[in-house]
């Protein structure tokens, strides 16, 4: 029996000199010589997710019946105090235009910017704990003791769609300028970490610079200014969260209503961006739209192949959306698109209820909000937002799947194996919009099968594997396919181990478009992390996916186990003597004092090679006074 100390957070303790000096190796700001190699130049670019940044007010706006009125640079997302004292006005500052997505004429609320902007949402003694994004990242790299200058966050207003983002913001120009400032001030390329739709944030802005850029010289720019890119639970494919947040409202854990949180997501430009559409549908090339339409040209419709109408539900597991409608054909009648648009009108209030059922490319290419147009007055503006924004987009389509970007070096990193929703059931609710729809039941996937939350039997396709609470595995996994035709499969305990259950297998088969998996013995009750890894089919090029048991999609950021496998991949990358393309999985052992613990079996501290029992004055039990040992230097020189 071993007891181990809890708490998610490193300690501020002289015996992370070792690894502290081997991250500056890449970080700390070089001597001026023009010798000095790259890896000690390094910048890293955080691109955040969705509701991940702060949003502060940029006007004057004075709120009736209540003490707290909105000024210039107030917090608008997120002040928990105001949304519960004046929730009203908190919503002018946050809701959008649907149809040109500019602001409410009473409230304007524009991004924060800096690193504070990502760390805390609603910073507070209480609040900012449950809020905290990106702050225990920033706090470790503080105490690794990383310049300032060396990690930059390039907030943006996550309300908008990707072509607003430019023209009201110039977010990408702005971006491709980041990059440059840091090659300029560090003199090396960047290390880019983006998280859920900061990766869709980054799929735009790559296309977008092709069109800035010659096209010979697109990608030297990447190759100059990206040293790797980490995408972390990108949902390559789309979420069906969003179908949910769009007809009946998420509450992001807010004290709103659904009906209220549903106006709100449907008025911002970004609530299409992640609806989940089919990997069988792909745009028309940029460039050679570009070259024989011009840059006017702004019509990308996804063109399907022939497996798209071959196959169910459009590769996902089931149907996106189930939903009742009333019609006055008979039980039996079974009507299209086309004919439920024609009277579906005159038929609301006497008809019997007919349910249909939606893929998800009917849900992207707006089959679905044709049909439901005549209900809900909601459709007419997400269609007004799907043609003018994503199909209408100058620079892409996102409702197509992304090949693998030109990157050197590409990290696909997400959780697996928790159970999470990938289809809905809705029916008229008898109340008035925003709450005119119910969910009815709710399908799920988890662990290789579908279940429903009404406990019936679900038909489909499940896959192997179920997704990260938010993103279908079907979703996540799509990097997958960018992996070359051999794939080494490493899987090994999350918790420090000393390699006895690690199982590799070398060069295993991978067929171009597919999934690949693992088929390795598991422990009980064990959580893994599973690393797909190749570094062959494209000379130059490196490719990993990394898939994390139980790993949670909006947590994923802060886990130990992902702060210590993103850092040794770094330490093996910059480190001069790195022998292999990967840093070896064979053994886990301490790097920190938290690492070290009590083990009760032996009455020793564990890991007696690196650990040992020193006490200092305040520590409580035993496990507390196990620390790193001042021998350790050689820790990290096991990973090379």
């Amino acid at each position: 029996m071993a007891e181990r100390r809890g708490g998610d957070e490193w300690h501020r303790s002289p015996r992370l000199i070792v690894l502290l000096l081997a991250l500056l190796l890449m970080f700390r700001e070089g001597d001026g010589s023009s010798s000095e190699p790259f890896y000690k130049k390094l910048s890293g670019i955080i691109i955040p997710g969705f509701a991940s940044t702060q949003l502060r007010a940029w006007s004057v706006l004075d709120c009736p019946f209540s003490p707290l009125d909105f000024n210039p640079l107030d917090s608008v997302w997120l002040d928990t105090t105001k949304l519960l004292s004046a929730v009203n006005c908190w919503l002018k500052c946050m809701v959008l235009d649907p149809y040109n997505q500019t602001d409410h004429p009473e409230c304007k609320s524009r991004p924060d910017s800096g690193l504070s902007a990502i760390t805390e949402l609603d910073p507070g003694y209480i609040t900012g704990p449950l809020s905290s994004v990106w702050k225990e990242w920033l706090r470790w790299c503080i105490e690794f003791g990383i310049d300032a200058n060396a990690i930059i966050a390039v907030p943006y207003d996550w309300r908008l769609s990707a072509s607003m983002l430019e023209e009201r913001d110039l977010y990408f120009h702005k971006l491709k300028v980041t990059f440059e400032t840091a090659l300029k001030l560090r003199g090396g390329p960047s290390l880019v970490l983006a998280h859920s739709l900061g990766n869709n944030v980054f799929r735009h802005f790559l296309e977008w610079l092709k069109l800035e850029i010659a096209p010979k010289h697109y990608v030297q720019w990447l190759d100059e200014h990206i040293h790797a890119y980490f995408a972390v639970g990108a949902p390559l494919l789309g979420a069906t969260e969003s179908v949910k947040a769009t007809l009946s409202g998420v509450t992001f854990g807010l004290p709103i209503a659904e009906g209220t949180a549903r106006l709100m997501y449907n008025s911002f430009g970004s609530s299409l961006w992640l609806m989940p559409f089919s990997k069988h549908c792909k745009s028309d090339n940029i460039y050679w739209k570009q070259f024989f339409e011009g840059r006017g040209s702004r019509h990308h419709k996804p063109h399907c192949d022939d497996t798209e109408f071959r196959s169910n539900y459009s590769g996902w597991p089931t149907d996106i959306i189930n939903i009742e409608v009333p019609s006055m054909r008979g039980m039996d009648a079974y009507p299209s698109v086309a004919e439920v648009a024609e009277d579906l009108a005159s038929n609301m209030e006497c008809g019997r209820p007919v349910q249909m059922s939606f893929s998800a490319r009917e849900v992207s290419d707006g089959t679905f909000f044709k049909a439901i147009e005549d209900f809900d007055p909601d459709s007419k503006r997400l269609l007004h937002q799907l043609q003018k924004y994503y199909q209408g987009d100058p620079v892409l389509n996102p409702h197509t799947p992304w090949e693998r970007p030109p990157l050197k070096n590409i990290f696909c990193i997400y959780g697996i194996d928790s159970k999470t929703e990938v289809g809905y059931y809705f029916a008229p609710s008898g109340k008035p919009y925003p709450d005119n729809w119910i969910i009815t039941d709710i399908v799920y996937e988890l662990e290789g099968t579908l279940l429903s939350r009404s406990g019936n039997t679900v038909n489909g396709n499940p896959s192997a594997v179920s997704g990260d609470e938010t993103v279908p595995y079907h979703s996540l996994s799509w990097c997958k396919t960018w992996l070359g035709s051999k794939v080494n499969i490493t899987r090994a305990p999350q918790a420090e181990h000393d390699g006895s259950d690690v199982h590799v297998r070398l060069n295993v088969d991978h067929h171009p478009g597919e999934d690949i998996l693992a088929n390795m013995t598991r422990a009980p009750r064990v959580k893994y992390i599973t690393y797909f890894e190749d570094a062959e089919s494209i000379p130059g090029r490196r490719t990993a996916v990394w898939e994390l048991d139980k790993a949670n999609h909006r947590n994923i950021v802060r886990l130990p186990v992902f702060m210590r496998e993103l850092w040794l991949q770094m330490w093996h990358d910059i480190h001069p003597d790195a022998k292999s393309k990967f840093v070896t999985k064979e053994r886990r052992g301490p790097m920190r004092d938290v690492d070290c613990y009590w083990d009760y079996g032996k009455a020793r501290c564990a890991w007696p090679e690196h650990c040992e029992y020193r006490y200092v004055f305040g520590d409580v039990h035993l496990g507390q006074s196990c620390r790193l040992r001042n021998s350790s230097s050689d820790l990290l020189l096991h990973y090379l």
